[in-house]
C-alpha cells in the first residue's frame, strides 16, 4: 500500500512543476528511489546490497516510509523523463505562421460540419520551401471553407472545437487583410487516407481562465504538439490525395458505421446520440443536449464511460461463461470462470477500441485488466489495496490523468462501491433476502432486491460525489438521483445494446432512436424544473477535500453517530461564497476569450459584463466555453450586460450569458432588428447615462443620442463606459476608432474648461451652473481596455495622452488573422511607459481597485497557474 500510494504522490508532485529539468537531473533520482524501495522488497533484493548497507537499513514502520518515499522518487523521475522526451518533439517556434507542406495519414475519425473538417494527422514528412523540416509527429488539422487572410496566422484557441478563423466581417472597421478566394474544402476525408497538404502551423495554445478547460493539457495528453489549418486557396499548392492506407482500420470502420447511422436516422438529435454510444463520436451530440445531460447528471452515460464498458464486460463474462460451460472439453482445457473473465476483458478492450480508445476508456480497461490479473493469479487482496493498485497502474500509464475530472469522479465512485460492499451484482449477494429470492425463484422478489440495490448504490454515489462535482464544475444536479435511476438501466441495458446490435442489423437503430426519444422526453422535463441544479461558488481545494471526506463519512458503513460527523465537513462546500470587493471598491476580470472583448466588473453587491466575447464557430462561442463557467464558479448574478456594438467578436457569447442570467438587463448600441433583441430587449447606451453601485460610479461617455440617426459603421457606435470610485478609474472602450477618440478628447477638454471656468467664477462669488464635481481630466484612467484590440485605426497619440493609463489591457487571439495588436500601436504605449497586458501572454487578467498604486498591477492567470505543458508565448 505504501508503494502504491508513493507512486501516485510522486507523480502528483511532478505535475506541479512549472518547468521541466534536464533529463539527467531526473535520472539522478532513479538509483536513490530504487535503494529506498528495496527496503520494503523481498529478502533476495535486499540481500543484493552490501552488508554495511543492510545493517544500516531502517526497520519496522520505517520500511513503509522508505517504500513510500522510494516509489515517489521513482514516479517523479519516470514522469519527468517521459515529459522531457515528449517535449523534445515540440514545434519549432520558427515554423509558426509559415506554410509547411506536410504529408501524413488521417489518424482518427474526422469531424465535419457546415464550415470545416477537423482531423488528426500522423505526419510522415514535412518541407518548407522545398527543404525538409522537422515537425511534431502528430497534429490536429482544420480544413475550413471560406475566405482567409493572406500572410497572417489566425485565431482564437478556446478549446478543441474552436475555429481558427472568425467569421469574415465580424471585425468591422479592422484594417482589411488581403483575403484570397474561397478556401476549397474536400468532399470527404476518410480515416487512413494519405494526404499532402499545405498547413499554417502554430503551437498548441488555448484560453487560460480560472475554472476553465485546459486545452493545452488536453492536447498534451492526446500526444498532439501542433495545430494548423489547410491552405487551399488558388495561390496555394493544391491538396493532394495520395491514396488510402491500412494504418487505421478501426477508425475507417468507425467512420463507416457513423455515416451509416447518420444516413439511416433522419432525426439529427437521435442519430448523434447513437453515434456517440456506438463509435464514441461526442461531437455528434448537440450542445443543447449536453446542457440537458449536465443538468440531470447523466452526461457520463452519453460518453464512452467506465459504466458502459464495465456493464458490457460483465454481460460478456456472463454470456461467455455460460457458453463455455456447455463444453466439457473446453472446461477441462480452461476453467469456465477464467474463460469468462478473459472474455469480459477482451470484449471491453474491443469495444473501447471501436469507440475511439479515448482516455476514459483506456483508464477503465486498465482497471479491469488489473483486477482480472489479480484474480487469475489467485490473489485475494483487501479492497483498499486493489483500489489503490488500479489507481497506481492507471497513473503509471497516464500520469496526466491525475489532472482530469473524469479520473477522480470514477476513482471515488469505485472506491465508494468497494467500501460499501456494492461492487458485486445483487445476484451474488449473500444477504438472506437475496438467497430466499434466488432459492424460491420468485422473479418479483429478485426484481425488488435489484431495485433496492440500484437505489442504494445510486444514492451513495450521488452523495459521495456531490462535493467533488461542485469543486470541478460549480454545480450538482438535484434531480440526478431520479434521472440516473431511470437512465442508467435504460441506456446500459436497452439503448446501448440496441445501438451496438444495429451495426449488424440496421433496423435496430430505429428502435434505439425511439428509446432515445423517450429518454430525452424525461430528461428534458427534469432539466426544466426550477431547482434542477444546485449552483454554488467553487470552493478552494482544501475546503472541497474536507467536503469530500465529509460526504464519504456520510455513506461509509459506520455507526450512525460517526456518519453524522460528516455534515460539519460538508456544509462549508455548500455555503462557500466567493470573495467580493468591499463597498467603494471594484474589480475587473478580463477573461481569455481569444479575439474578442469581455470584461467582468464586480462591486460589493452588483456585477456587470462588458461585451460577451466572440463566436468561434457554429457550435462554439465564448459564452458557453468561458463566461458561463466563470460566472458559475464565482456564483455571480449579473445586473447588467453591456454589449458595446453588434460585431460577433463582442456579442458572440451573449445568447449563452442571457440564457443563464435571466435577471440581467441589456444595454447596447445594437440595432432594433438585431436577433439579440428577441432574447432580451436592449436599452440604448447614450452618453450622459450614469448610476452608482456600492459607492462606485458608472458613466457612459459614448455614443451621443444623435449618432443613432446617422448611418455609421458599428465600431463608431461602440459604447464607452467609465468606472471610478474617486481613487481608481477604468475606461472600457469597445471598438471606437480615431474619429470617436478625437471627439472624446475634444469633449473632455471642453468640459474641463467649463469646470475650470466655473471654479474661477465661484472664487469671485459668482453663481454658475457649471460648478459640479467632475474632475478636470474626464478621460484620465488608471486602466484602459485598448480600443479595437490594438488596431491601427485606434489608440491615437492624443487619446493616450488624455487617458494616460498605467495599465492597458489587450484582448486578442494568439496569432489572430488581423495582426492585433499592431507594432505601430504598441510603440505608442511603450513610448508613454504604459504597461500592456495581452491575452496570449497573460490569459485571464484580474485588476482590483483596492490595491494601492503603483502595486495595482493585477494578476495573470497564465503566469500564476503555469505548468510545463503550457505554451510559453514568445
Amino acid at each position: 500500500m505504501a508503494t502504491l500510494l508513493g507512486w501516485v504522490v510522486g507523480t502528483a508532485v511532478q505535475l506541479q512543476q512549472v518547468a521541466l529539468w534536464q533529463a539527467w537531473v531526473y535520472m539522478l533520482f532513479l538509483p536513490l528511489g530504487l535503494m529506498l524501495s528495496a527496503g520494503a522488497a523481498p529478502k533476495k533484493i535486499v540481500n543484493a546490497f552490501p552488508q554495511a548497507w543492510r545493517n544500516a537499513w531502517p526497520g519496522g514502520w520505517k520500511l513503509q516510509a522508505c517504500s513510500l518515499l522510494g516509489a515517489a522518487l521513482l514516479a517523479f523521475a519516470a514522469t519527468g523523463l517521459r515529459a522531457t522526451a515528449f517535449l523534445a518533439d515540440a514545434l519549432d517556434p520558427a515554423l509558426e505562421g509559415r506554410d509547411v507542406v506536410v504529408t501524413g495519414v488521417v489518424a482518427n475519425l474526422p469531424q465535419r460540419n457546415e464550415a470545416a473538417v477537423r482531423f488528426r494527422l500522423q505526419v510522415e514528412a514535412a518541407a518548407l520551401n522545398g527543404a525538409p523540416v522537422r515537425v511534431p509527429p502528430r497534429m490536429d488539422v482544420g480544413w475550413y471553407g471560406g475566405a482567409f487572410a493572406s500572410g497572417l496566422a489566425t485565431g482564437p484557441a478556446a478549446g478543441p472545437a474552436a475555429s481558427p478563423v472568425a467569421v469574415v466581417g465580424s471585425e468591422a472597421g479592422a484594417p482589411a487583410p488581403n483575403l484570397t478566394s474561397l478556401n476549397r474544402m474536400p468532399p470527404t476525408v476518410v480515416a487512413g487516407e494519405r494526404w499532402q497538404l499545405t498547413l499554417r502551423l502554430k503551437a498548441p495554445h488555448g484560453a487560460r481562465n480560472p475554472s476553465g478547460f485546459d486545452y493545452e493539457l488536453w492536447l498534451w495528453d492526446q500526444g498532439v504538439q501542433a495545430t494548423g489549418y489547410v491552405r487551399a486557396g488558388p495561390k496555394d499548392l493544391s491538396p493532394s490525395h495520395l491514396g488510402a492506407t491500412w494504418s487505421s482500420p478501426v477508425s475507417q470502420l468507425r467512420q463507416t458505421v457513423r455515416d451509416a447511422v447518420l444516413a439511416r436516422i433522419e432525426n439529427r438529435q437521435q442519430a448523434g446520440l447513437i453515434a456517440a454510444l456506438v463509435v464514441g463520436d461526442q461531437a455528434a451530440v448537440d450542445r443543447a443536449d449536453w446542457d440537458v445531460f449536465r443538468a440531470t447528471g447523466v452526461a457520463h452515460l452519453v460518453s464512452i464511460s467506465g459504466l458502459h464498458i464495465t456493464m458490457l464486460a460483465w454481460g460478456a463474462a456472463l454470456g461467455g461463461g455460460w457458453l463455455w460451460r456447455r463444453s466439457s472439453r473446453l472446461c477441462r482445457a480452461l476453467p469456465a470462470p477464467t474463460a469468462a473473465l478473459l472474455c469480459g476483458v477482451g470484449v471491453a478492450l474491443a469495444y473501447s477500441a471501436f469507440a475511439g480508445w479515448g482516455v476514459p476508456a483506456q483508464r477503465t480497461c486498465i482497471m479491469l485488466a488489473t483486477v482480472a490479473a489479480l484474480r487469475l493469479t489467485g490473489a485475494r487482496w483487501p479492497w483498499p489495496v486493489v483500489w489503490m493498485l488500479a489507481c497506481a497502474v492507471v497513473v503509471a500509464c497516464d500520469p496526466w490523468a491525475l489532472l482530469q475530472s473524469g479520473f477522480w469522479l470514477s476513482f471515488v465512485a469505485v472506491g465508494v462501491l468497494f467500501a460499501t460492499d456494492l461492487g458485486a451484482s445483487p445476484a451474488l449477494s449473500t444477504g438472506s433476502d437475496a438467497n430466499l429470492a434466488l432459492k424460491s425463484g420468485a422473479w418479483l422478489q429478485r426484481l425488488t432486491i435489484s431495485l433496492k440495490y440500484l437505489v442504494r448504490e445510486q444514492w451513495l454515489i450521488t452523495v459521495a460525489l456531490a462535493p467533488l462535482t461542485l469543486l470541478l464544475f460549480g454545480q450538482v444536479s438535484v434531480v440526478g438521483l431520479l434521472a440516473n435511476l431511470v437512465a442508467v438501466p435504460w441506456v446500459t441495458l436497452v439503448v446501448t445494446p440496441l445501438a451496438l446490435l444495429g451495426c449488424c442489423v440496421p433496423p435496430l437503430w430505429d428502435v434505439a432512436a425511439k428509446a432515445i426519444s423517450a429518454l430525452l422526453w424525461l430528461l428534458q422535463g427534469l432539466a426544466g424544473w426550477p431547482w434542477a441544479t444546485l449552483q454554488v461558488a467553487v470552493a478552494p481545494l482544501g475546503v472541497a477535500v474536507l467536503g469530500t471526506v465529509g460526504a464519504l463519512l456520510l455513506v461509509a458503513p459506520l455507526p450512525r453517530y460517526l456518519r453524522v460527523l460528516g455534515l460539519p465537513l460538508l456544509l462549508p462546500v455548500l455555503l462557500w461564497k466567493a470573495p467580493s470587493p468591499e463597498s467603494g471598491e471594484f474589480e475587473l476580470l478580463a477573461p481569455d476569450v481569444g479575439q474578442g472583448n469581455a470584461v467582468l466588473v464586480r462591486t460589493a453587491q452588483h456585477a456587470l459584463l462588458f461585451d460577451s466575447g466572440p463566436r468561434y464557430s457554429l457550435e462554439s462561442d465564448a459564452g458557453h466555453r468561458v463566461l458561463v463557467p466563470l460566472l458559475q464558479a464565482l456564483q455571480t448574478r449579473l445586473d447588467l450586460l453591456v454589449l458595446s456594438h453588434r460585431d460577433l467578436d463582442h456579442v458572440g457569447g451573449a445568447p449563452a450569458v442571457l440564457a443563464m442570467q435571466s435577471q440581467a438587463e441589456l444595454l447596447s448600441s445594437i440595432e432594433a432588428d438585431n436577433p439579440l433583441q428577441t432574447l432580451r430587449k436592449a436599452r440604448r447606451c447614450v452618453a450622459g447615462q450614469s448610476w452608482v453601485w456600492d459607492g462606485v460610479e458608472f458613466a457612459v461617455l459614448h455614443p451621443q443620442a444623435a449618432d443613432y440617426d446617422t448611418p455609421a459603421k458599428p465600431n463608431a457606435l461602440s459604447c464607452v463606459l467609465r468606472i471610478s470610485n474617486g481613487r481608481q478609474t477604468a475606461l472600457l472602450t469597445g471598438d471606437i476608432e480615431l474619429a470617436q477618440e478625437a471627439r472624446l478628447v475634444a469633449w473632455a477638454a471642453e468640459r474641463s474648461a467649463q469646470v475650470k471656468e466655473g471654479a474661477r467664477r465661484a472664487e469671485r462669488n459668482l453663481e454658475s451652473e457649471e460648478q459640479d464635481a467632475l474632475p478636470p481630466r474626464l478621460l484620465a484612467a488608471d486602466v484602459l481596455l485598448v480600443p479595437h484590440h490594438g488596431s491601427n485605426t485606434s489608440s491615437s497619440a492624443a487619446f493616450l495622452d488624455a487617458v494616460a493609463p498605467r495599465i492597458a489591457i489587450v484582448q486578442s487571439g494568439y496569432r489572430n488573422r488581423f495582426g492585433h495588436p499592431t507594432g505601430l500601436v504598441m510603440d505608442r504605449y511603450t513610448q508613454r511607459h504604459i504597461a500592456v497586458v495581452d491575452s496570449p501572454h497573460c490569459g485571464a487578467y484580474t485588476w482590483q481597485s483596492w490595491e494601492p498604486a503603483p502595486h495595482t498591477s493585477g494578476a495573470c492567470w497564465r503566469l500564476s497557474s503555469q505548468r510545463y505543458w503550457h505554451h510559453r508565448v514568445p
